[in-house]
């Protein structure tokens, strides 16, 4: 409601009413423009974040649980956590050229250090006395994992995957903008270059949409049943 009295009041190409966005949005869902570019930008999350938490838990547990390899990685975790989103987009754009391998490699490249960070605190709080029973009772590996260690790094999962969805969505989008034909990136480029503030507002509301409905269909419901797998896998143990 604010908005739209404030954009009344202004009058202005520069802030649409809401109207006018919706109309802009349906418009682009209309033509189809809109699914084309949404799931080009999804997919690229997908892939990007799967390679990342992959990635970043193993590297995270096995920092978490050698000092020899912490030691030896820590300045380059810290290095990679402090370079900059952009000039790793820029670099993989300038050293493979302008094609998709190269905007999911910048995405990864950027997220995996944060999911190692994060990963490696909770294999560093792993309760020794848990350790100590299941080598007393000759746990698998497989069973110390999965009872052991799951239960005990899943609030570090769970912030890891919030985390890396919130700075892959940011990063995909500008790896979009700077080198992609296709994605939200690339289509909030274009409608800025004409200021078309309604277009750019409604491919970004039409984004977060996707981004709540993740986050209320998958990852909260997700979370929750979690939560009660892990009470139960503690209490066993």
């Amino acid at each position: 409601m604010l908005w739209a009295v404030i954009a009344q009041g202004l009058n202005s190409s520069l802030l649409p009413s809401p109207m006018t966005v919706l109309e802009t949005l349906m418009q682009a869902s209309a033509s189809g423009e809109l699914w084309r570019h949404l799931g080009a930008t999804l997919a690229r999350v997908l892939v990007a974040f799967v390679l990342a938490m992959g990635l970043g838990t193993v590297i995270g547990l096995v920092m978490g649980r050698s000092l020899r390899t912490n030691a030896l990685f820590d300045p380059l975790l810290v290095l990679l956590l402090n370079l900059p989103a952009l000039v790793t987009i820029i670099l993989m754009y300038v050293w493979f050229g302008l094609v998709e391998v190269a905007a999911v490699m910048a995405v990864v490249i950027n997220k995996v250090p944060n999911v190692a960070v994060t990963i490696r605190e909770g294999a560093r709080s792993l309760d020794h006395r848990l350790e100590e029973m299941a080598t007393v009772y000759r746990f698998s590996r497989w069973q110390r994992l999965t009872e052991v260690w799951a239960p005990q790094l899943f609030p570090y999962l769970m912030a890891a995957t919030r985390g890396g969805l919130a700075l892959i969505w940011k990063i995909v989008l500008v790896v979009e903008l700077l080198g992609r034909s296709n994605g939200v990136g690339f289509q909030l480029h274009l409608a800025f270059q004409v200021f078309d503030v309604a277009a750019i507002l409604a491919y970004s509301l039409a984004f977060v949409a996707v981004v709540q409905l993740i986050e209320l269909a998958l990852l909260q419901p997700l979370e929750r049943r979690a939560s009660r797998w892990r009470q139960r896998e503690m209490a066993h143990a």
